[in-house]
């Protein structure tokens, strides 16, 4: 894919009170690990150290993935969708990436109607 590099002003942290959602991704294995915020001070650090920063909305302030539990997120690379108001963060995820020690944040599954799967 041909990728098309952009400035970080573009990025629209209006239409989320200042936040812009980030999809974080297993690089190596393309495992969808988490969802979490940014502000722009968290996405410069994470530009600045190449480490996961995000804002954190219940405790309203900025947090390094893994700065408790040593389960750090090195970020290979950002891509942003189209509307540059949602990232993507491609990562080297060490250890789990779930609070709950679970490798993923996504291992719940809504069952669908009509469907043999659970």
């Amino acid at each position: 894919m041909n990728f098309k590099k952009i400035e970080i002003q573009l990025l629209n942290f209006q239409k989320g009170d200042g936040l812009i959602p980030v999809i974080v991704q297993d690089i190596n294995t393309k495992e969808v690990l988490m969802l979490a915020y940014t502000n722009l001070k968290a996405l410069k650090k994470t530009m600045e150290t190449g480490y996961a920063h995000y804002w954190s909305r219940s405790r309203k302030k900025l947090w390094m993935k893994g700065e408790t539990s040593g389960n750090v997120q090195r970020v290979k690379e950002i891509l942003v969708d189209c509307d540059y108001d949602a990232l993507l963060f491609l990562v080297e995820q060490k250890g789990n990436a779930c609070h709950t020690g679970q490798r993923t944040c996504f291992y719940n599954q809504i069952k669908i109607e009509g469907s043999n799967k659970h």
